[in-house]
């Protein structure tokens, strides 16, 4: 293991390139003392070096796969999950040749687009705090969608011991709604709704950041263009810098307390 950083790379950062997973289950993997470089047993803040041995569990890592970078229009009653034993997960429904993993996820009773890659890095970049990717919804909802109501979802609402940010709420029709997040609290939209006495019958998600549904069938996927990739590299390209600028400020305020 070289103690030369420049010609390094980190652990984690390693495994999740070679399309195991992302680089937060790869610090779990190394937790359990399952890795080992040159044959011995790893730790969290190792780093690789050209020519080093990275085996899991004694098998060789294989080198950096090919990115893969799908998008998925997920059916209703696909649960999104890895874990084989969940019925309907969304890895088997897919049941693509090569190991890849779903960023983010959608409730088993929503549907619409999804992204799954192999790429452990980008899963990082695009789920980390403070990147303030835009999630595009369509709603429908039991009861007529009035123009308080509009307001109200846009202004944001109490749940989860928290507060929404403001967002963009259009109404669509009589009892449909679209709108645009940049968090991700659990079942948000859902919550959002049963917060004002609306119950949501169907949910959709049109768009991630640039990628959209578009006319994609139910349960089929296709391959990302070029362009979508080249312009999802330019979205996550300062999500590294967005990260260590968050733990600055972080560590100031507390000095300053």
């Amino acid at each position: 293991m070289s103690s030369d950083n420049s010609k390094t790379i980190s652990l984690n950062k390693y495994i999740s390139e070679s399309g195991v997973c992302s680089r937060r289950e790869a610090d779990k993997i190394i937790d359990a003392h399952r890795v080992t470089i040159n044959g011995l047993v790893a730790k969290k803040g190792n780093r690789v070096a050209e020519g080093d041995m990275v085996e899991i569990d004694g098998k060789p890592l294989k080198g950096k796969e090919a990115p893969i970078y799908l998008a998925f229009n997920k059916p209703p009653g696909i649960t999104c999950t890895g874990d084989k034993d969940v019925d309907d997960n969304i890895i088997d429904f897919i049941n693509y040749p090569k190991r890849i993993f779903y960023v983010g996820r959608i409730d088993k009773y929503s549907q619409g687009l999804i992204f799954l890659t192999n790429d452990g890095d980008v899963v990082n970049k695009i789920l980390r705090a403070g990147n303030q990717h835009e999630k595009e919804y369509l709603v429908t909802v039991n009861k007529p969608v009035t123009h308080s109501f509009i307001q109200n979802m846009a202004n944001g609402v109490p749940i989860l011991d928290t507060r929404t940010n403001r967002c963009f709420v259009q109404k669509e029709s009589n009892y449909t709604f679209r709108i645009i997040l940049t968090q991700g609290l659990n079942r948000q939209i859902r919550r959002m709704c049963e917060y004002f006495g609306y119950h949501v019958t169907k949910l959709i998600r049109l768009r991630i950041m640039h990628i959209e549904l578009g006319d994609l069938p139910e349960g089929e996927w296709r391959n990302f263009s070029k362009l979508e990739v080249n312009k999802l590299m330019q979205l996550v390209a300062n999500s590294e810098n967005l990260s260590q600028k968050m733990k600055l400020q972080k560590t100031k305020g507390k000095r300053s307390k």
